[in-house]
């Protein structure tokens, strides 16, 4: 008799584990990372610092209270990554203590309160964007022009008294064209008159104008997520369906009323889409399992984005999109569910010669 053959079943095998996702995630976001802090000199640089370093601060106090292995969780990079998400959120030129209140948040309420790493509900760069837009509109919405690290930016010793010191610069009102726009049209000016007031679109493409410190250049944000997809990091669904959702209703609704909505160019190039599109919506905790669940999903995005963007009290809705559409995710998960084989789609098993 020979001794019984002990082997578990097959498994799917991946090159990529936590560290070495979130390492590519980082890799991909550092062309666009990398263009906003020379795009915004010194004071983004120090605003980026301090997050990042905030981010790995509340990810060893909140182990340490957990009693978790700090070194092993602490280097994962999946608290490095979300500081970093939170960082390129911000105005560039924002407090220190905005970006370490970000930080806090992101780690502690939507990472760590709802049991860590792979245990969130909602996006936790994402809650911290949103909370921090309601409970500090102004210091969320002062932007300023890009200084191209020219000699009308600022130096080192400007820069400290910014960024620690409450030092003052010159500001603009609008993050982004979208935000122009509807500021423009609110004060009753034509569709026509305010898109030839503005720069070239082109602009918008490479990331010439005001905004958050790394959503300015949607190319830069469109390279590092195709670089996504190609490593295999993420799928294309979820992107496309919101990218996708986006144009369509966009579209639509410029060619039904042109002198209230701007061209579809302006929802794809403005605010925060490519990086919601690629980096943030794209979150394997918070998103769907199947790729029929990732379309709805990314279409309640898009839509969503649309919707706060033309009619909401902001003119940028990707943060509030994407945790509408993190709290129906179980809901997705629920009814859009892949068929087991051996099993009915109802998930009861099949009798034999069944062909359901």
């Amino acid at each position: 008799m020979t001794a019984p053959i002990l082997a578990s079943g097959p498994h799917t095998h991946s090159r990529f584990n936590v560290p070495r996702t979130m390492l590519a995630v980082m890799l991909c976001l550092s062309p666009a990372t990398a263009f906003g802090l020379f795009h915004f000199g010194w004071p983004a640089v120090l605003l980026f610092s301090v997050t990042l370093a905030a981010a790995l601060l509340f990810e060893v106090l909140c182990l340490a209270i957990a009693g978790r292995p700090i070194l092993r969780f602490a280097t994962d990079g999946s608290a490095l990554l979300t500081g970093w998400i939170v960082a390129l959120s911000l105005p560039p030129w924002a407090p220190w203590w905005v970006g370490f209140t970000g930080a806090g948040i992101a780690i502690v309420i939507g990472k760590h309160m709802f049991g860590g790493l792979g245990q969130n509900l909602f996006n936790p760069a994402m809650v911290a964007r949103a909370m921090l837009l309601v409970a500090l509109p102004v210091q969320m919405t002062t932007w300023v022009p890009p200084v191209i690290g020219g000699p009308g930016g600022p130096g080192f010793q400007e820069a400290l008294a910014i960024t620690f010191g409450g030092g003052t610069f010159d500001a603009v009102s609008s993050a982004s064209p979208l935000g122009h726009i509807q500021s423009q049209l609110d004060a009753g000016l034509t569709m026509d008159s305010i898109l030839a007031g503005m720069g070239r679109v082109h602009d918008q493409l490479f990331g010439f104008v005001p905004g958050s410190l790394g959503e300015t250049s949607a190319l830069l944000l469109l390279i590092g997520g195709i670089g996504l997809i190609l490593l295999r990091v993420i799928t294309v669904v979820i992107p496309l369906a919101v990218l996708g959702s986006v144009a369509l209703l966009s579209g639509a609704a410029w060619l039904i009323a042109p002198d209230s909505f701007p061209p579809p160019q302006y929802h794809l190039l403005s605010g925060s889409l490519m990086f919601c599109a690629f980096f943030i919506a794209t979150d394997y905790v918070t998103s769907p399992v199947t790729g029929f669940g990732k379309m709805i999903y990314g279409i309640g995005i898009g839509a969503l984005i649309f919707v706060i963007r033309s009619w909401g009290a902001f003119p940028e809705g990707a943060a509030f999109a994407v945790l509408l559409m993190n709290a129906c995710t179980p809901l997705i998960d629920e009814y859009v569910r892949p068929r087991i084989f051996g099993r009915t789609r109802a998930g009861k098993p099949l009798e034999l010669g069944d062909t359901q």
